[in-house]
């Protein structure tokens, strides 16, 4: 009758360590399941974010070639002038010859 009541004593306390277990592990999973649901409330916050952020350089993409273009047709017309003046200058060499 001792062993059963001894051997019934240590299911109890390995019963309680195991309850206590159990309490610690559904406290875990219920802070873990928080930081979870912030963690994809961040997400998606970064992913709009992100969005954003592309779309924004994507216009200054397209503001930067309207303004190359822009130079590049002013750099056309400043090359031309000088080949014409250096033609000019060659014609007036030469017709000096």
């Amino acid at each position: 009758m001792a062993d059963l009541s001894v051997t019934l004593s240590e299911i109890e306390v390995k019963i309680r360590k195991l309850i206590a277990l159990k309490n610690q592990l559904e406290e875990e999973n219920g802070r873990l399941i928080r930081s979870n649901e912030d963690l994809q409330v961040e997400v998606e916050m970064l992913m709009a974010e992100n969005a954003e952020l592309k779309e924004k350089i994507n216009k200054l993409v397209i503001i930067n070639v309207l303004d190359n273009e822009k130079e590049v047709g002013e750099s056309r017309q400043l090359i031309k002038a000088l080949v014409k003046e250096i033609d000019n200058c060659v014609a007036m060499l030469n017709a000096e010859q």
